[in-house]
């Protein structure tokens, strides 16, 4: 089997963390030299699938020989939470555009932990990390929901990933990458979830 380039990897990693595919992750591991925009990839997992599954990820990455040396400026200064909640709004907004301020309104009312959590916490600590791109970031968003079905969150971030320049076909090719790894029919709604909010561009 040819290993595979380094974006279908991050893909394919991803899916496998948040559907507990530990053969698949560990196949990939082996195949692949991992580097910092691996690590980023798999410290993002933990919004879509949890903490409990992040740490049996890193569990499966380290018998297979690890994620490489860490970068000092991976570890994050500690910042306060309004630095981060400023920080998040920033990338929070590029993402939900004109709807940004109605959404972070809903977070709110649910619960203002909520809003804190995924402000502060999923986009300024997350999300906004360096080492991998905003729009691969996104990318790898839109497959994580898909293999989750989760199809409202799914469709913000088929949007957000078009809002920060990845291309609805580019979106489409990247669930191609994945298909093996979902359920059919979670990739037929995630195919069709993406070109319902195709953004034509003139």
């Amino acid at each position: 089997m040819t290993a595979p380039d380094d974006e279908t990897a991050l893909l394919r990693l991803s899916v496998a963390i948040v559907l507990g595919q530990w053969s698949q992750l560990r196949e990939l591991c082996l195949q692949h030299q991992p580097n910092r925009r691996w690590r980023e990839a798999v410290l993002q997992t933990h919004l879509f699938a949890g903490i409990p599954r992040l740490v049996e990820a890193f569990n499966v990455i380290g018998q297979a020989g690890g994620l490489g040396p860490i970068e000092a400026d991976e570890v994050a200064p500690e910042q306060s939470l309004a630095a981060q909640m400023q920080t998040g709004y920033e990338l929070f907004t590029q993402i939900y555009a004109e709807r940004a301020p109605e959404v972070r309104e809903m977070l709110a009312s649910s619960h203002p932990e909520l809003e804190r959590w995924v402000l502060g916490h999923a986009y300024g600590r997350v999300l906004s990390r360096p080492g991998l791109a905003p729009g691969v970031r996104e990318t790898l968003a839109v497959v994580c929901l898909a293999a989750l079905d989760q199809h409202r969150q799914l469709a913000s971030h088929v949007r957000g990933a078009q809002r920060l320049g990845v291309d609805a076909d580019d979106l489409q090719v990247a669930l191609t990458h994945v298909a093996d790894q979902l359920d059919p029919a979670a990739l037929d709604n995630a195919r069709q979830i993406v070109e319902r909010f195709r953004i034509h561009r003139d």
